[in-house]
């Protein structure tokens, strides 16, 4: 019989024991990949890029800045391209079912972000057809159960005829470059929504910027906000990840809530595996004073041991982490889950660190029973 035959004999010696630990394990997994995948999108903060800058009203996000502001910012000599948005918020149908639209330059935020939302011409094309030409995000389309060609209505910001009723043709749907990407909100034409507005014509909420390559984000942001530093209307300009990272945490600190429910799991597991652990290595003292008997050294128990609970917590964590992505695939990333790759590998460290950390002191008690101990239990 080969070492891990022995092993896996070992572990299922007590099957009933062996499937509730492993279940217990499994669990644990469960939520940690589940708050990790949420971390991990996040609303788009952790497809977010740390080269795209934002620029805002130091004052408030809530608080407008002049289109005018443009040219002053493209003139830039560091600045690559730049897009500028006005975000309005509304509703379709029913209140509760919120919905943003950011109103652009089809070709401007093309060059400036077309690459983390996947423009390409033919949808930048579509959009330009017509004034009230909207591209949709894959992941508001999907939740709305919109196609290409739909005709929508949107109830939003008021209307220089007094109503708040906006009517939408979907040009497109884009689709984002990763799956963490916010694609939560459409695209409208920004001309067409500034000439149909009661107020704030000729502002914006927001410039975004793309810094040539090479250049610091951090120094170019700093150079926009001493551009404006004696206007009427400061600026703060930030990368658009801290820019999410910062929206996030005016709701909750997200990831030391998460780690403090995975740490709470991960120490109850920990402890039960343990002294489940200890309890059978008790139950099997007599068979390890005959190896020793045998000859079988010491770092060879000791691997057993390591071995038998190391087994337990990838089958328990795998069985885990798989129910996790199935749940992330068929919830979507649009709620903020994302399963990616540095989940996966976190968690299998996590695993395998858990694993010989569990076993760790059954192994060691297992090494240090006198073999006359062991003998006097039959």
């Amino acid at each position: 019989m080969t070492f891990f035959q022995l092993m896996r004999r070992n572990v299922w010696r007590k099957r009933l024991r062996a499937i509730l630990l492993m279940f217990s394990v499994g669990i644990a997994f469960l939520i940690y990949g589940l708050t990790a995948s949420f971390v991990s999108g996040s609303l788009g903060a952790a497809g977010a890029s740390d080269n795209l800058l934002g620029v805002f009203n130091k004052s408030s996000r809530g608080l407008p800045l002049p289109l005018a502001y443009l040219n002053r910012i493209a003139a830039e000599g560091d600045v690559a391209a730049v897009a500028y948005t006005a975000r309005m918020r509304g509703f379709v149908e029913v209140e509760k079912n919120v919905v943003a639209v950011s109103a652009v330059d089809p070709q401007a935020i093309a060059a400036a972000n077309g690459d983390e939302l996947r423009l390409t011409p033919e949808l930048i094309a579509a959009m330009e057809e017509a004034g009230d030409r909207v591209l949709v995000g894959r992941a508001l389309a999907e939740a709305e159960g919109w196609s290409i060609g739909q005709r929508i209505g949107f109830t939003g910001q008021l209307r220089a005829d007094g109503s708040r009723n906006w009517s939408f043709t979907i040009a497109g749907i884009f689709e984002g470059a990763h799956a963490s990407t916010d694609t939560y909100f459409m695209l409208a034409r920004y001309d067409a929504i500034n000439a149909a507005r009661a107020r704030n014509k000729d502002t914006v909420d927001s410039f975004v910027v793309r810094p040539r390559p090479g250049v610091s984000p951090s120094v170019l942001a700093a150079r926009i906000d001493a551009l404006f530093a004696n206007s009427a209307a400061q600026t703060r300009t930030q990368s658009e990840k801290q820019f999410l990272e910062a929206f996030l945490r005016q709701f909750a600190d997200i990831g030391l809530i998460v780690s403090l429910v995975v740490g709470a799991a991960f120490v109850t597991i920990l402890m039960i595996a343990v002294n489940t652990m200890l309890f059978a290595v008790r139950e099997r003292r007599f068979e390890i004073g005959v190896l020793k008997v045998l000859g079988f050294s010491s770092p060879w128990i000791l691997g057993l041991i390591l071995g038998e609970t190391l087994f337990i917590f990838l089958v328990g964590g795998a069985g885990g982490l798989v129910l996790a992505k199935l749940a992330t695939l068929s919830i979507g990333p649009e709620f903020g889950l994302v399963f990616c790759t540095a989940v996966l590998a976190k968690s299998l460290t996590i695993v395998a660190g858990l694993g010989l950390l569990t076993g760790l002191l059954p192994a060691v008690t297992a090494v240090r029973l006198p073999i006359i101990n062991a003998f006097r239990t039959r």
